[in-house]
């Protein structure tokens, strides 16, 4: 069956009974600009995804990740932990694409972001047990990631090429993560295909892309590449 729509990833934290939602967030998959190209790992993401408000949070958490939790429980086999839903908006409603019993790569970059409470204590709570009145405090505003791949990545990654200018990003204020990186010789170095992760937080989605790409670009290193279209688009695309 071929499905049309847009993808958007759903998060909760179970206890075994009750789901602490995360904002939902977007992902961009192809390698290159335009979603054109192979399939990667994710090539950037953002959240949170504009149109939906906390009932439409919910109504995703009851609608997917819920009844998975419930059915695990009633078979005797409760799940405890991280549920990752990855969904299709089509025409027709939400059409579940995959589950996955873990936080997403790049979206929780940017999930992690936004996060303003004590994760710890909600994991812990969910461990325990104890998940039920549990709340995450989620900051104002919006997370842009920008994946910083090999030249050849997916086909082939890059080992021990020299990066420059890792500080030059962080201080502008991006949280730079490091992927597919080695040390050698006291510096930085590529070891990998999906090599850094650049997130940046704004008031805004347009704020929040404008500044990872501004730390995006204060890094180099021979070959480097990165999708110039994440989260383009995507402000105007949730006000209409």
């Amino acid at each position: 069956e071929l499905l049309e729509g847009s993808e958007i990833s759903v998060f909760g934290i179970s206890d075994g009974v009750d789901v602490l939602a995360l904002p939902v967030a977007r992902d961009y998959k192809r390698a290159y600009d335009g979603d054109d190209g192979p399939n990667t790992g994710g090539m950037g993401s953002y959240a949170p995804v504009g149109g939906i408000d906390a009932d439409g949070l919910a109504g995703l958490v009851e609608l997917t990740i819920a009844p998975v939790v419930a059915e695990l429980r009633r078979r005797g086999t409760p799940f405890v932990g991280t549920v990752f839903a990855g969904l299709m908006l089509t025409e027709s409603g939400p059409r579940v694409l995959e589950y996955n019993c873990r936080f997403g790569d790049p979206e929780t970059q940017s999930l992690m972001a936004l996060v303003d409470g004590d994760l710890r204590a909600v994991l812990a709570a969910a461990a325990a047990g104890d998940l039920g009145g549990v709340s995450l405090s989620i900051a104002e505003g919006a997370a842009v990631t920008v994946v910083l791949a090999a030249g050849d990545y997916p086909a082939r990654g890059d080992v021990g090429t020299p990066i420059h200018g890792i500080d030059r990003a962080e201080k502008l204020g991006a949280h730079v993560f490091h992927a597919g990186t080695s040390m050698r010789d006291g510096a930085v170095v590529t070891n990998g295909g999906r090599v850094l992760n650049v997130t940046a937080t704004g008031a805004s989605l347009v704020d929040a892309r404008l500044r990872a790409y501004e730390a995006a670009a204060a890094i180099a290193w021979e070959g480097m590449r990165y999708r110039r279209d994440i989260a383009e688009g995507a402000e105007a695309s949730a006000s209409g």
